[in-house]
């Protein structure tokens, strides 16, 4: 099942937090392929506090998802669309970047 790694300073938490219900929503549609069906539950969504200014923007995500082929194909796509959707639902959240990393997965129950 996919993760999502969310890299801010504290104080944008609260901001991020409000976002999540609807990004696992949109995460799911736009990790779906046809080799699997998501649904928003299946994502997990996390947020790791930084110190410091040393990222590139002002929030970061990773994604970790599996490399199905229609995945591939479309990964600066899913990236970008994640970008513009997190920078329309709050623009003063600043420069977002979205990395997508795909890689065989396992999990457990």
């Amino acid at each position: 099942m996919p993760t999502v790694n969310v890299f801010c300073k504290k104080k944008d938490n609260d901001q991020l937090i409000d976002l999540f219900t609807g990004l696992k929503v949109f995460l799911a549609e736009k990790l779906t392929c046809g080799d699997i069906k998501l649904s928003p539950k299946e994502i997990s969504i996390r947020i790791l506090n930084i110190e410091g200014d040393n990222m590139i923007g002002k929030v970061e995500l990773e994604i970790k998802a599996h490399a199905f082929k229609e995945r591939v194909e479309r990964q600066d796509e899913i990236c970008n669309d994640v970008r513009k959707y997190i920078m329309q639902k709050n623009k003063s959240l600043g420069d977002i970047r979205v990395w997508l990393i795909l890689s065989e997965l396992g999990h457990s129950w």
